[in-house]
């Protein structure tokens, strides 16, 4: 199977992307995606937004920041997890970033 780069079956390449981030890292908030993908905050915030709205995505507030998952409830999940897996394999960049993204602090006084 042939996967386009810049395909965008989810009405949208940012829309697509956002969604295939967040299945590489499980959740995510706007910024920290905004940064993954290299487009700007408010695209993404516009896609999740619409993605929330078409219940692929659900968003909750942690502190002052809205922080987003695949939606566990959506009646299609596990196929719609194996669909952006396979996309993200056309993406290598973008599974490499996302390797590669730390997320957690740093302990004081750790080495580098």
């Amino acid at each position: 199977m042939v996967v386009k780069t810049l395909s965008s079956p989810f009405g949208g390449q940012a829309r697509t992307r956002a969604l295939v981030a967040l299945r590489l890292l499980g959740s995510s908030f706007p910024r920290e995606l905004s940064r993954l993908l290299g487009i700007p905050v408010s695209a993404v915030s516009r896609a999740l937004a619409g993605l929330e709205r078409d219940a692929l995505v659900v968003g909750r507030l942690v502190g002052r920041s809205r922080v987003y998952t695949l939606n566990p409830g959506y009646f299609a999940r596990r196929e719609l997890e194996a669909y952006l897996l396979e996309l993200s394999e056309a993406d290598r960049e973008l599974r490499e970033r996302s390797a590669l993204l730390r997320r957690r602090p740093r302990r004081t006084g750790k080495p580098l």
